[in-house]
Parts: C-alpha cells; sequence; structure tokens
C-alpha cells in the first residue's frame, strides 16, 4: 500500500496537490482528523476493493486534533504500515499574496494579521516538515509546473528523488529572490538597458543575446557556474533534496539574468539534469 500524508503551508497548494493525485488514481481524503490515521490506514491495508494508492490531508485546520499527529504516526510506525510525508511549503510573501488576492483569512488568525498566522503556523510545523520525504516549494509554480512535479515523483516508472533545478531571474531592485537556496549577482556584467536600440528588448530576444554573450567574462561566468552546479548536484541529491532553486539577479531582471536563466537552464538539460527556468520579473 502507497500511504502518503500530505500537509504543509495553508495557501502553498495543498488542495491543488490532493486533486492532481485523485487524477492518478489514489484515493484522497481532506483535513482528516490525525488521531485517525491509524485506523485508516489499517482499514485500507485489509481492504478487499484493492485500493492500494491512499493520500490524506493533514493540517492546522484540525485545531487540537493536530497536536496528536506525531502519536499517530509512531502508531503507524509500530502496527509495520510505511508512510511518507509529502510536505507542501512556499514563502511568506507568495502566501499573503495568495490570501489578497482570494480576500481570505489566514485559519490560524481569522480575526488578525495574515503574516502572524504564518509565523504561528510554521512553527507548528517545523517538527514535521523535517521528517518530510519530499518537500515541494510552490513558490515559483504555476499549477502546471506543480502537476508536472507531483507527476514526476509519484507516477509508476516516475524519476522518484531525481532533483529538480529552477533557475530564476529576478531583479535586485525588486528585492532579493526569497525562497532561493544559491544566489548568483551578475550585475557585473555589461547593461544592455544602456543600448538604445536594445533598451525595450528582452533578454529572451535574440539581439539581447548576441550582446550578453559577446562579453567574454559572460561566458567564463556560466562555465565556472555549470562546473560549482555540476560539483553541487550530486550532495543535494544524496542528502534528499528533490528541488533546488537557483536565483539570477541582475538590476530589473529584464536582460542579462534572463538572458543567462535561459542559458544555464539549456545546458544542465543538455548535461541530462531536469532543469526549469522561470523569470520573476520580466513582466513587471
Amino acid at each position: 500500500m502507497d500511504f502518503l500524508i500530505i500537509t504543509g503551508m495553508s495557501g502553498a497548494g495543498k488542495s491543488q496537490t490532493m486533486k492532481i493525485l485523485e487524477d492518478m488514481g489514489y484515493y484522497c481524503m481532506d483535513n482528516l482528523p490525525p488521531n485517525l490515521l491509524p485506523q485508516i490506514a489499517e482499514l485500507f491495508k485489509e481492504s478487499k476493493r484493492g485500493m492500494k494508492k491512499i493520500a490524506v490531508v493533514i493540517d492546522t485546520r484540525g485545531g487540537e486534533f493536530f497536536h496528536g499527529l506525531f502519536k499517530s504516526l509512531d502508531e503507524l510506525n509500530n502496527m509495520g504500515i510505511g508512510y511518507k510525508i509529502l510536505f507542501i511549503d512556499a514563502s511568506d510573501n507568495v502566501i499573503i499574496k495568495r490570501y489578497k488576492e482570494l480576500r481570505r483569512v489566514h485559519p490560524l488568525k481569522p480575526e488578525g494579521r495574515i503574516i502572524e498566522g504564518i509565523d504561528e503556523e510554521r512553527e507548528l510545523l517545523q517538527e514535521l516538515k523535517e521528517k518530510a520525504y519530499f518537500i515541494i516549494d510552490t513558490s515559483n509554480l504555476n499549477l502546471g509546473m506543480l502537476k508536472e512535479e507531483i507527476y514526476r515523483l509519484f507516477s509508476e516508472g516516475g524519476e522518484k528523488r531525481k532533483l529538480t533545478i529552477s533557475l530564476i531571474s529576478f531583479g535586485f531592485k525588486n528585492g532579493v529572490l526569497s525562497d532561493a537556496d544559491l544566489l548568483f549577482d551578475v550585475r557585473f556584467l555589461p547593461n544592455p538597458f544602456y543600448i538604445p536600440e536594445l533598451k525595450e528588448h528582452s533578454g529572451r530576444e535574440q539581439e539581447v543575446k548576441d550582446y550578453v554573450f559577446k562579453w567574454p567574462q559572460t561566458n567564463i561566468f556560466i562555465s565556472k557556474l555549470i562546473d560549482m552546479l555540476e560539483f553541487l548536484i550530486p550532495y543535494y541529491v544524496k542528502e534528499g533534496k528533490t528541488q533546488l532553486v537557483v536565483g539570477i539577479g541582475c538590476t530589473g531582471g529584464f536582460h542579462r539574468s534572463v538572458a543567462i536563466t535561459n542559458k544555464v537552464s539549456e545546458i544542465l538539460k543538455d548535461n541530462g539534469h531536469r532543469a526549469i527556468s522561470n523569470h520573476r520579473d520580466l513582466k513587471r
């Protein structure tokens, strides 16, 4: 039996994750009181209906029941029932933005500030996050990218535990990329912004790429960055990391960082890695 426990931050995407798993054939239950976990697991273990893929969502909406979760996990271990924890996370800024767009209040602070609820929830979930077998950060994932990641991890024959490298361009003037594992500053490179005929063109366009990559220091930097990532990736995989977020920043996130992010992503893909590129500030 494939018994998956989904938990994580409110607003991070647990409901969408559950729906994707349902489409993959999982029998899903939302907001299950943690004290019922052992009974549910035993029920499905003995079921004659052949339901072998079970996913349950457990989160802080369970209120006081949530505090019994670790006791229930111990019971599962004593019963010999294997399980894996999938933790869905997102940065504070992204969660706040999602709540404001939906005009919702945080379940832990219905009459307080959203950030207060987020802080309290992170503290409650920290120990559980440390026990997670999978962690997915949805800060820079749209629904299609989330679905791709879920299928990669949980579909039959999927590439479980293979590292996804998320390369994200950004502009320092709009704030540092808060959820990056690694950050690189490319503001030392000549800036196309000051070339009148390139100013309005992004780093996706050929004329800007030609300008950025004509400088020797650009290609030396990319070569050294690839070498560093190739050195680090096996160690991240060994530690069980499933997603590596690499931020590449320039001044505005429109020219240099975009071109370099796409180039690094292409090289990593050619080297056999699973790399995706995204551009935080390109549409500002």
